[in-house]
């Protein structure tokens, strides 16, 4: 049975959508929201989730541990959504630095494709990912969103560009 919840954020409302399985995905809701969900009133399925959230933009953490379980994405997309965990906080990589470490240099294009794609941002952490200048490029969350992401992520300690 899949459960919703919906958490605010500093970038607003999110829902969360949840089963045994894992987490199915977190969306940004930009229209009239419903109010948060008490912790009390909390699916099992999403306790975790919503903890580790809160937890992260509250600065307490870093890295998510959760199972997650979409309910889309081809073996491709996948692929790409795993890789996007390797990009350490407070760091971004290129497309082509994604599709090179899938071995696949010439699939930036759809690594981009899939990136859009990604149905947990923030846990999967696509925001972190950039054109190959540095520039920001696309978001399904919005630009200013990944912009507020990334500031947000900024003090973390420096280490290698893959964690």
């Amino acid at each position: 049975m899949q459960a919703l919840a919906y958490l605010y954020s500093p970038l607003g409302m999110l829902a969360l959508s949840a089963s045994d399985a894992g987490l199915h995905a977190v969306h940004f809701l930009d229209r009239e929201t419903p109010p948060p969900t008490m912790p009390a009133d909390l699916a099992a399925c999403l306790q975790e989730p919503y903890r580790q959230l809160k937890a992260y933009f509250e600065g307490e953490l870093r890295e998510f541990n959760l199972a997650c379980a979409p309910l889309t994405g081809t073996d491709f997309q996948r692929q790409v959504w795993a890789a996007l965990g390797s990009v350490a906080h407070g760091r971004t990589a290129s497309y082509l630095d994604i599709a090179k470490q899938l071995n696949n240099p010439k699939s930036v294009r759809a690594v981009g494709a899939a990136n859009g794609q990604n149905p947990l941002p923030i846990v999967w952490p696509c925001h972190r990912i950039v054109g190959a200048s540095g520039a920001l490029t696309g978001y399904a969350g919005g630009l200013v969103r990944k912009q507020w992401l990334l500031a947000f992520e900024q003090p973390a300690q420096q280490g290698s560009l893959f964690s």
